[in-house]
């Protein structure tokens, strides 16, 4: 009796052993999982990496689910590609993540023929999530007056006068769609600060976020969604822009969105196919009486005038240009109606994160 209880209390003891391996091994596996997906850059040298681009080129080329790189405070003075499909760049601190780099277009399109490595954060990729970021392009703020440089792209005086509202991107995307960004602040003084452009295929989406900068700083082509956003006009002719010429369903929302800028900024304007809905949002009252006008030009406007608003207002009393004419945009569309689901036709819910 004595001998078979002690061989039954080692037979659990066994047991107990083994499934304490099991778990621990599980354990670490999960961990191995959890760390092989989430990368931690600190500029500190306290992470997985020091720089932003080293983590994301550790990265497979491709991948199912999102691949997570996490940000810990500190500026980080770098130029970002992407061009790998599932990333997401999360910082812990908004305020306390700058990712810095000071670029002018017109001078970087003296050197080079497209776009690609024109902007702080240079997007080639699907399903790209950023949030808690501080995005900017700083060559307008430091820049102390014009320049003059040497530009071989033009023909004429191979010369180019730089100016402190001329382009300065903080995000420029390629070809990319199903781009995200939560959270996140973009600054420029100069104009196109947010750039995500695919008018084709395009689908963009913006939450909490603050964006600033001169002509046009924000201008998505395609499909664009932004909610609960301020926008701040330093300079130029227009805060906000559209390029909808390629689909004639394509559009771009801000909802619950407030801008604010210097004495006499106007909202606006297009010069292609375009549409807009502004739904209870909010102007300060120094924004100019001017409507989002067409500029001047000889493309082909197929599908009129396509500007709505409901429910906006201006501190200091309305424009009547603002007045609610959502009616005219058909179907009985109400605010409620008015959804990141509704833009982007259900194919894709970048509200799951």
């Amino acid at each position: 009796m004595e001998y078979g209880l002690t061989n039954t209390r080692q037979k659990l003891h066994g047991t107990i052993v083994l499934v304490a391996a099991l778990v621990f091994s599980l354990s670490c596996l999960a961990q191995k999982n959890t760390i092989q997906n989430r990368l931690v850059v600190d500029v500190n040298g306290k992470g997985d990496f020091k720089s932003i681009q080293a983590a994301i080129n550790s990265l497979p080329v491709s991948a199912a689910t999102t691949r997570t790189i996490y940000i810990k405070p500190g500026v980080y003075n770098e130029k970002i590609y992407i061009e790998k499909h599932n990333v997401a760049l999360v910082g812990e601190d908004r305020e306390k993540i700058i990712i810095t780099q000071a670029i002018a277009r017109d001078e970087w399109r003296c050197l080079h023929k497209n776009d690609w490595g024109v902007a702080t954060i240079n997007v080639n990729a699907n399903d790209i999530t950023f949030q808690n970021l501080t995005i900017t392009n700083s060559y307008g703020f430091d820049l102390k007056g014009e320049v003059v440089v040497d530009c071989a792209a033009d023909t004429v005086t191979h010369k180019k006068t730089i100016t402190k509202s001329s382009h300065q991107m903080a995000l420029r995307t390629m070809n990319a769609t199903r781009l995200r960004a939560i959270n996140c602040r973009f600054r420029s003084f100069g104009g196109d600060t947010v750039s995500p452009w695919n008018v084709s295929r395009g689908m963009f989406y913006f939450k909490d976020c603050v964006m600033e900068g001169g002509v046009d700083f924000y201008c998505p082509r395609g499909w664009a969604y932004a909610e609960n956003c301020k926008f701040i006009s330093h300079s130029g002719p227009a805060a906000i822009w559209h390029d909808g010429s390629v689909v004639e369903d394509s559009k771009t929302v801000l909802k619950n969105c407030s801008f604010e800028g210097f004495d006499g900024f106007n909202l606006g304007r297009y010069h292609k196919d375009s549409q807009f809905y502004l739904i209870n949002c909010s102007f300060a009252k120094n924004m100019a009486d001017k409507d989002i006008y067409i500029v001047p030009t000889d493309n082909k406007i197929n599908w009129g005038r396509r500007v709505y608003y409901l429910n906006c207002h201006r501190k200091g009393g309305d424009y009547n240009w603002h007045k609610d004419n959502l009616h005219l945009a058909g179907s009985s569309l109400q605010a409620k109606d008015i959804t990141a689901d509704w833009v982007f036709k259900g194919k894709w819910k970048p509200t799951v994160f």
